[in-house]
């Protein structure tokens, strides 16, 4: 049991650098900025819209199209998942009304053609 505490300790450490790892965490278009899969991977979250932006290595924008994504919203008690399509460019779209407050999560899908499908999370949180 004491190698799992310490294990787990460790791990609780070392969490707020990877979190830090990809820097400022906002993107070109004021976004929320993970990585996911081998994608930077950034989130615009509107009251009527929520877009995904995919860049790869060195900030090259990755074309969208044939792509099939999915974004499932939570916000309090509300769960919506959303079909995201193509939206120019390095882009992926969905319409509709969402609840943008502090402390919503999104979790983002995507597959680009020819491509493994890569997920991941992103927390919204309070503009300053």
């Amino acid at each position: 049991m004491k190698a799992l505490e310490v294990a787990l300790l460790s791990a609780a450490l070392f969490l707020p650098a990877a979190a830090l790892a990809h820097g400022d965490k906002t993107g070109p278009n004021d976004g929320v900025v993970e990585d996911v899969g081998k994608y930077h991977v950034e989130l615009v979250m509107k009251a009527d819209e929520l877009r995904v932006f995919v860049t790869g290595a060195g900030g090259a924008k990755v074309d969208t199209r044939g792509a099939e994504a999915s974004a499932t919203v939570l916000a309090g008690p509300e769960k919506r998942t959303l079909k995201l399509v193509p939206a120019g460019g390095n882009a992926l779209a969905a319409g509709g009304k969402f609840d943008t407050r502090a402390g919503a999560k999104v979790v983002v899908s995507i597959a680009l053609p020819g491509q493994p499908v890569v997920s991941g999370s992103f927390g919204i949180f309070a503009k300053n």
